[in-house]
């Protein structure tokens, strides 16, 4: 009997996204969370140094979401990145994300996991403004100007309509340009100004989402004015004060961030500086916890990054693209 399995790259996986709801399929598998009705095993990690000396790691993570009225989903998301490859022209991250047929236990589904990805976390970035965000803002500053930012702009364009100032920096100041002259083309209603400055670029929004790759934090609680958002989408921008004086902090998952020693608010949690956070996001969404929205001070969104979401996401990608006929069959013996 001949083994299959149906291969998704990144032109197949875009076309499925356009006829799959991201926000609400992340929502989705967030209430599922909260509601205890996800696996979600310790993440394999792998990190090394490059012939350039730069940081390398490989994540491996496993996920299984219920259901309603089906099998669970279970899959695996296999994401690599070194730091290097944006200065030689390539994204940072790439990999591989699959979904297990529920009776073999076999790979049916395998997808590129770059966009896929980068389009979780956005979404989730999406969710948490509708929640978190301030009750009126018009502008959004992204600290890092890759793909992760540019798939953040996309859903940003849809679901906050209202929203008509892009605000950007990146330590490498062609990639900023790359990414203005990309939303003045594709998203003409925003007006977009490349920020001379870290500082000058988080003074300009009343949301700030970073999509870096640094190592070490810089920015400071004093940056933020009160009535801020962040979206804490990297791993260590915010310097320890921002989260210590934060009005609320969201996670996606407790455990994953206390365990996580690459992320400063990990670190914060394991050194008792921060005994409690807000919550979930997942709570939020199910009423367990209460939405708190940035006023006397800032708001803090600092997501792990849960496999579950992706596993989630790519089970809907994965009908659309059944249902418009894309994808490759292939063939493993």
């Amino acid at each position: 009997m001949a083994e299959q399995l149906l291969f998704l790259d990144r032109e197949a996986v875009l076309a499925s996204l356009a006829h799959v709801d991201a926000c609400e399929e992340v929502a989705q598998v967030l209430c599922r969370h909260a509601e205890g009705r996800v696996e979600l095993p310790a993440e394999g990690y792998l990190p090394w140094a490059n012939g350039e000396g730069a940081y390398c790691r490989s994540l491996a993570m496993l996920g299984a979401v219920e259901v309603d009225g089906g099998s669970p989903l279970r899959g695996m998301k296999l994401i690599n990145a070194a730091t290097s490859n944006p200065s030689h022209g390539r994204e940072r991250a790439a990999g591989l994300i699959m979904l297990f047929d529920p009776d073999t236990a076999r790979p049916h589904v395998l997808a590129e996991a770059g966009w896929l990805s980068a389009t979780r976390t956005a979404a989730y970035t999406m969710v948490s403004l509708r929640h978190l965000g301030p009750e009126r803002w018009d502008a959004t500053t992204f600290l890092g100007c890759g793909m992760l930012a540019r798939v953040h702009v996309g859903l940003l364009a849809t679901a906050f309509p209202r929203m008509t100032r892009v605000h950007l920096y990146d330590t490498e100041p062609r990639r900023a340009e790359e990414l203005a002259g990309w939303i003045r083309e594709r998203h003409p209603h925003f007006t977009v100004r490349v920020e001379p400055g870290a500082r000058p670029a988080v003074a300009a929004a009343q949301v700030v989402v970073t999509t870096t790759t640094a190592d070490r934090g810089y920015l400071p609680a004093a940056w933020l004015a009160p009535g801020t958002f962040v979206a804490h989408v990297s791993l260590a921008d915010l310097l320890p004060d921002a989260f210590l004086e934060a009005q609320g902090v969201f996670v996606d998952d407790v455990a994953l961030v206390a365990d996580n020693p690459r992320r400063i608010l990990g670190r914060l949690m394991r050194e008792s500086r921060i005994t409690a956070l807000s919550g979930t996001l997942g709570q939020v969404l199910i009423g367990e916890r209460p939405p708190v929205r940035p006023t006397a001070s800032h708001v803090i969104s600092n997501p792990f990054g849960m496999a579950v979401l992706d596993v989630g996401l790519l089970g809907a990608v994965h009908e659309a693209a059944v249902r418009l006929g894309l994808g490759q069959k292939l063939t493993l013996y």
